[in-house]
């Protein structure tokens, strides 16, 4: 389904996945986990993607505008969830977005959130959106695969890149696995660098300061998508005007109700979100570290 002129507040850009489970597959990539998450939230969402003809991705997205480019191929993952952390391999990758491929519609949406998941779109998109609240997952930005399709987590590889336009990127810790070179990279050249951090909740990096919050308790059943879902979920909440550490706190409860349920059926609606926080005001998200202002680009 194509429909490049709906209006539309919240823009998503990148590869459509097919992640495999028991019995078969389950739709999957950033664009699946925050599209949903965006649309929940009652923003009128677009997902610009790429995928092959043996999906109908329709009935997961209901009520969400799709533009599907074509391609023969569909990027597909198999994940293994293991004591050590995620084993992964990509089965089979759909070809590159680019400039050209983005609707001139589209252009104008004032939140668009990059989530490439197997480095299918550039950075430089962001250089479309001057006037959006752009961000970024970066996980797609960080993998690297062989020949047989395994997976390895290269942060240096951000070393490399241009942010220029993105005003918001997140990862996970487990995907920065330590290197602080890189995450002082990021906080030179992102003014809000987000930092997940799984049952220990999440920390940010902005305007040169660092907070942390907790998080709420979840049952976790499936943690797929748990980063995708934080990212939509805290650029909603900037674009509406709440601060950096409301922001995040809304971000961490969203994500995690998305945790307890398989796939993206867990992903909340806007009225459940709220009504946790409510009764748990406070939410824990206090300064952390205070840093210099020059330390940090803004």
């Amino acid at each position: 389904m194509s429909i490049p002129d709906a209006p539309i507040r919240f823009l998503v850009i990148g590869h459509l996945c097919r992640d495999v489970v028991p019995g078969g597959y389950a739709l999957g990539g950033v664009v699946t986990y925050a599209g949903l998450t965006a649309h929940r939230l009652g923003l009128p969402t677009g997902i610009l993607t790429r995928c092959g003809p043996h999906i109908s991705p329709e009935d997961v997205l209901e009520g969400i505008h799709l533009h599907i480019l074509p391609s023969e191929r569909t990027t597909t993952f198999h994940n293994q969830y293991t004591a050590g952390g995620r084993v992964q391999r990509l089965l089979e990758v759909s070809e590159p977005i680019g400039a050209e491929d983005v609707p001139a519609a589209w252009r104008a949406a004032p939140v668009v959130l990059l989530g490439p998941v197997a480095q299918e779109i550039a950075p430089q998109l962001a250089g479309l959106f001057p006037k959006a609240l752009c961000g970024a997952v970066l996980q797609g930005w960080m993998r690297e695969w062989d020949a047989e399709g395994r997976v390895s987590n290269r942060p240096a590889l951000l070393r490399r890149l241009s942010f220029e336009g993105i005003r918001v990127v997140t990862l996970s810790e487990e995907e920065l696995a330590g290197d602080d070179e890189t995450l002082a990279y990021l906080r030179q050249h992102v003014p809000v660098v987000v930092l997940t951090q799984g049952p220990r909740g999440a920390t940010v990096f902005a305007e040169g300061k660092v907070f942390h919050t907790e998080p709420r308790p979840a049952q976790e059943v499936d943690p797929t998508g748990a980063g995708d879902v934080f990212a939509a979920a805290f650029l909603v909440r900037l674009y509406e005007g709440c601060s950096y550490p409301e922001a995040a706190y809304f971000a961490n409860v969203t994500a995690s109700f998305s945790i307890e349920q398989p796939g993206p059926a867990g992903i909340p609606e806007r009225r459940q979100v709220l009504a946790w926080i409510h009764s748990h005001p406070s939410g824990g998200m206090v300064p952390d570290v205070e840093q210099s202002a020059s330390a940090h680009h803004t």
